[in-house]
This record gives C-alpha cells, sequence and structure tokens, in this order.
C-alpha cells in the first residue's frame, strides 16, 4: 500500500497474562517529527505532501465511500522512504452527518468554523472530505509547502494553503491530488533560468574533494552542504553566493524529482580521483 502502513502478518497466541495477544509484524516506519521536518529540503517535504494528497484523494473515493479521519494528526503518521503513511486506523468513519438544515453541518476548528449544506437526502454534503482536508491543511500544509519553498513557487503555493484553508475553490481533494503533481515538471523548479556568471571555474573530471566540508542550510548531508541543482549553472549561482565556497563536486546521485546532487566545498585540496564524480573549482587572479 502507497498510503497505508503495510501489514505482512499477524498471529493470535496465549500468554500467562493475558489471553488471545495479537502480535502484528509491519513495515518500519519513523515517527512523524515536525521540527525535524522543517530542517529538511523542501524536495523531501513536498514528496510528503504528495503522499498526503494522495490519501486524501483515497479517502474521498474509497470503496466504502467517503472515509473521514477523526483524529487527523502527525501522530497518526509515519515517514517510510520519504513517504506519509497511515499507521492508525481506529478513529476513521464513514458515517456522513444526518441534518435536517443547513445549521446542522456546522463545523468548529480551533481557528475557523465552517457551514455546509444539508443536502435532500438529510446529509452534510462532502463533510468527511472537507473535515480531512482542512486538518490536513492546518497539521500539514501550512508548514510544509510555504516554508523555503522556490521562490518562483511561492505564488501559487500561498494561493493553494490559503485557498483550502478557506474552503473555497480548491476544497476538494480530487482537484488537489492532479493540481500537485505538476508542480516540479512544469514550473521553474525544475526548469530554473540561472544568470550568467562572471566567476571562472576549472572542470576536473573524475575528480572529488573528500575534505574541506562547510555546513549549509538545508543540506542533504548534516556534515556537509550538500544541495540540489537543475545543472552547472545553478551550482556555479549557488556557489557564487556563498563567500565560504571556493569548488564543488556533482555526483552521479539525483532526488526523487530529477535534480543533481552536489557537494559544495571551503577549497580544492586534495582532490581525488573518482569515477563517479566532477569537481569544478574557483579560479581566482
Amino acid at each position: 500500500s502507497l498510503i497505508f502502513f503495510q501489514l505482512y502478518g499477524y498471529c493470535y497466541q496465549d500468554s500467562n497474562d493475558i489471553p488471545d495477544t495479537l502480535t502484528t509484524i509491519t513495515e518500519l516506519g519513523s515517527p512523524l517529527e515536525m521540527i525535524q521536518l522543517l530542517q529538511t529540503s523542501w524536495e523531501d517535504r513536498f514528496r510528503i505532501c504528495l503522499s498526503l494528497v494522495r490519501l486524501l484523494h483515497y479517502l474521498a473515493h474509497s470503496p466504502l465511500g467517503s472515509v473521514t479521519l477523526l483524529d487527523f494528526r502527525p501522530r497518526q503518521f509515519v515517514i517510510v522512504d520519504g513517504e506519509l503513511k497511515v499507521t492508525d486506523l481506529d478513529d476513521a468513519s464513514i458515517e456522513e452527518t444526518s441534518c435536517t438544515s443547513n445549521s446542522d453541518c456546522f463545523m468548529e476548528f480551533p481557528a475557523r468554523n465552517f457551514t455546509l449544506p444539508c443536502s435532500v437526502e438529510g446529509r452534510c454534503q462532502n463533510m468527511n472530505e472537507k473535515r480531512n482536508l482542512y486538518n490536513a491543511y492546518r497539521f500539514f500544509f501550512t508548514y510544509l509547502l510555504p516554508h523555503s519553498a522556490p521562490s518562483s513557487l511561492r505564488p501559487l503555493l500561498d494561493k493553494i494553503v490559503n485557498a483550502t484553508g478557506k474552503h473555497t475553490k480548491w476544497s476538494n481533494a480530487n482537484y488537489l491530488f492532479f493540481l500537485y503533481p505538476g508542480l516540479p515538471v512544469n514550473s521553474e523548479f525544475t526548469q530554473k533560468c540561472v544568470k550568467s556568471a562572471n566567476t571562472k571555474y576549472k572542470r576536473v573530471p573524475e575528480a572529488f574533494i573528500p575534505d574541506e566540508n562547510y555546513r549549509c542550510w538545508p543540506s542533504y548531508h548534516h556534515k556537509g552542504c550538500l544541495l540540489s541543482v537543475f545543472d552547472v549553472n545553478e551550482a556555479i549561482e549557488i556557489c557564487d553566493s556563498y563567500s565560504q565556497c571556493k569548488a564543488f563536486v556533482l555526483t552521479n546521485q539525483t532526488t526523487w524529482t530529477g535534480r543533481q546532487l552536489v557537494f559544495f566545498k571551503m577549497a580544492s585540496n586534495p582532490i581525488v580521483p573518482d569515477p563517479d564524480k566532477i569537481t569544478y573549482v574557483k579560479v581566482t587572479g
């Protein structure tokens, strides 16, 4: 399952203290810690939001009908290989609230309240879906999406987050499901237009700088400056923006969106052979 915690097996056994003990074997996941997530790259946080959108879409169109998670909070989720998954379905419900008038369809949250229409069938329209979406907004989207997002995407992300929080035209999980995947592909996020730099760099193929690390944020490496770039021009722009950067190393590793990982270095000594890397050294004088 892409959105639910994977159950590999289970067994019943009797113990001395508790009869009919149930033991389950599940995949290993990491608890969702919001503070740690805010220290990761925007790409990783965007990936988690995509996982959440897929979950919203499934809950709104499940084989059982529209399902709501009554306890929709970070503690109900784990991270598995960079994806968000649900671990606890004890508080899931498929019952849409019955009503005789719109006033019966009142949803109350700490920061905002909503009143939904009462259908002719006597049910609050889309209450399960809208409850899930607003909880996803207030616990996840509002923190993970705008924070340190690429500048070219911020206006669109702000528009999405604000509209989602107000339950306006982007309140439908199905619409969000199709909207979000287009962001990293069709935007300047992966097709960044970089100004030509005046600084010159010497290209050294099949070479790596093992030391001379410095820390930057956000970095994929906790002891160095490892960032993702679209191409060499973007790596040059980043290196030029750091006063301590004197060289950078292109690796053959990419992020989940296809951007290349690059180490940025304070100096270029020593340079050692490495067939999988290319080093660029800033030319001085």
